[in-house]
């Protein structure tokens, strides 16, 4: 078996040429389109080391690329063999970019049909055309017949998620989609996407890390039953009694051939399915309806019942991490060694503190010093720092809870700051207010609330290389679909209901990384504006602020938000705590 990442290569490269294959786009994906990986399914990070969450490889005889974005820009480099990969940023060197001007004309170019959707095998395909360059579909990916100790795939058990949380049982979920389907004279659509499953059967799973998961596939006719394609090893008796006879467990094995014998017409998202069931339904003869999955808005749009859930998970969270930001702030860094491994596993000792706490929502990202400007960061014993000196720490993590999910970043001064980081910090939180505090009606999209967070960084020159907020799910995905706060995000409509984060930053590489970020519920006024609800309760360091750059709206806006806190949290802490809560959130405004 290879191990080092040439010995992968080299093998990667020897079977591609029994296949009779140039090349091999390689996706950090499987078959389920996920975001966060079952260990079987990591053939990226088994090939090049990289580990991010977003990312591909093209492999070619004689010379190879790694591709994420600005996300991950430090990661990549730090983690892939710059003799064997060239790197560079998707978002900037696309794929059929980086094949037309790499690849020779005539080249055949390998790629696994379960791993990429149409859409991004039309956009490779659009600039390799020309350049006498073909796109193949694998029926082995090559890479499954070199790693030979794969793991297996995951079997964590189902469990019911409450219809009284979800504001909706499952049946009339799938009767209102039905309904739909039967007005545009559709007879079935297919979903591949886990937490749109899980979010219409009212279930939740175990086989990925962070998110609550089952990961399956399913097809949903327009009578409202449903054919769910999931290794039946997963499901207890009871949660296949409650489900019903309309929800039919059905092998995943089967879900191509039950695909053949579709009736005409089939609605399919071309961005969220994987290749391969188009080509089935093509080579059927079955006619297909390009549509996006019906389940992305409604989930997105949280019940009044979901909403109450979350903000409960919320106020749990917060007791958590003011409790480890107390126990922060009494640390002697000078007289006790303390890692960023260490402070990680101080802030999940915090929430495990709480029974309704079931683990992270993602990897932590926590972040001493230089390592903070590393944006998806995660401390391994290689690179875990010790804290110590004047510098910034940032702790980006959050929960999984009965029944809320919850992100939040902060960003800790300890010891003393220079005059520019604290010029750096308060700009990043000035953005945070002004997203915050925004009053939304039909023309403000996501681009436009992105530029509101960029504004007072970008007078200053600074920028930063990620969205400024995404969706969350309710117990469910940690990054959810819908709508985001970001540049491209131009015509995406908020709703009443939608949870999103809202979290601008600033990184300058090999010195500190700042992020601020609550989450926040999208609510609606009397006069049909839209505004947000922070709800997210833990005080932000307001020792970073450069008060001076601070306007009278803005200062309210803190001094409100931290009062809030104080009112909500305080009852849980101990009375030193308390002192210390009442002096981080009041004694700015006095």
């Amino acid at each position: 078996m290879p191990n080092s990442s040439s010995e992968k290569l080299t093998s990667l490269r020897a079977t591609l040429k029994d296949q009779n294959l140039n090349g091999l786009v390689v996706p950090h994906a499987d078959e389920f389109l996920s975001e966060y990986l079952p260990q079987n399914a990591e053939r990226l990070a088994w090939l090049t080391g990289f580990t991010g969450s977003a990312g591909y490889a093209v492999v070619l005889t004689d010379k190879a690329v790694a591709m994420t974005h600005g996300i991950y820009e430090i990661q990549i480099r730090k983690q892939v063999d710059q003799t064997l990969y060239s790197i560079e940023d998707f978002t900037k060197c696309p794929i059929g970019d980086w094949l037309a001007a790499n690849a020779k004309s005539g080249s055949v170019i390998g790629y696994d049909p379960r791993l990429m959707t149409r859409q991004q095998i039309e956009m490779i395909e659009k600039k390799t055309s020309e350049s006498g360059i073909k796109l193949k579909p694998v029926t082995q990916n090559p890479i499954d017949a070199i790693w030979t100790d794969r793991p297996s795939a995951p079997l964590g058990q189902v469990e019911l998620f409450p219809d009284n949380i979800a504001g909706a049982t499952s049946l009339e979920k799938r009767q209102k989609i039905a309904e739909d389907l039967k007005t545009e004279k559709i007879s079935s659509v297919v979903i591949t996407q886990s937490d749109s499953i899980c979010w219409l059967l009212n279930v939740r799973g175990s086989d990925i890390d962070y998110n609550p998961l089952v990961l399956s596939s399913l097809i949903l006719h327009k009578d409202g039953h449903a054919n769910w394609y999931v290794d039946a090893r997963k499901i207890p008796q009871d949660v296949v009694t409650r489900l019903g006879k309309d929800i039919r467990i059905c092998s995943p094995d089967d879900f191509e051939t039950d695909l053949k014998k579709s009736t005409s017409p089939v609605q399919i998202d071309p961005q969220r399915s994987p290749m391969v069931a188009e080509t089935v339904l093509k080579e059927s003869g079955i006619e297909k309806v390009d549509g996006k999955d019906p389940c992305v808005l409604p989930k997105s749009i949280k019940t009044q019942s979901e909403q109450r859930a979350i903000k409960q998970a919320h106020i749990r969270d917060g007791i958590a991490v003011t409790k480890f930001l107390h126990w922060l702030d009494c640390q002697d860094f000078k007289k006790i060694d303390l890692t960023e491994i260490d402070l990680e596993k101080k802030l999940e000792e915090f929430r495990q503190g709480h029974a309704s706490y079931r683990g992270n929502s993602f990897g932590t990202i926590s972040g001493w010093a230089s390592n903070g400007a590393i944006i998806h960061y995660h401390a391994t014993p290689e690179s875990n720092q010790r804290i110590t000196g004047d510098n910034l720490y940032l702790v980006d993590s959050g929960g999984q809870y009965e029944y809320g999910t919850t992100d939040i970043t902060r960003t800790i001064v300890i010891g003393k700051i220079d005059q520019e980081t604290k010029n750096c910090f308060t700009r990043v939180l000035k953005g945070h207010i002004a997203v915050a505090s925004a009053v939304m009606d039909d023309t403000l999209d996501g681009a436009s609330l992105d530029k509101l967070a960029r504004a007072s960084l970008q007078e200053d020159g600074k920028d930063y290389a990620h969205g400024t907020g995404h969706g969350v799910g309710c117990f469910l995905a940690v990054h959810e679909e819908a709508t985001y706060i970001a540049p491209r995000s131009t015509g995406e409509v908020f709703k009443s209901g939608m949870l999103l984060s809202n979290e601008p930053g600033y990184y300058r590489e090999d010195h500190f990384g700042i992020r601020h970020e609550n989450l926040m519920l999208c609510q609606e006024n009397e006069d049909g504006t839209l505004y947000w609800e922070t709800i997210t309760v833990v005080p932000f360091d307001l020792r970073g602020v450069d008060w001076a750059l601070i306007t009278d709206a803005e200062k309210k806006w803190l001094e409100s938000y931290h009062s809030h806190v104080f009112e909500t949290i305080s009852p849980y802490l101990y009375s030193e705590e308390v002192d210390w809560l009442r002096e981080v959130c009041f004694s700015y405004f006095e």
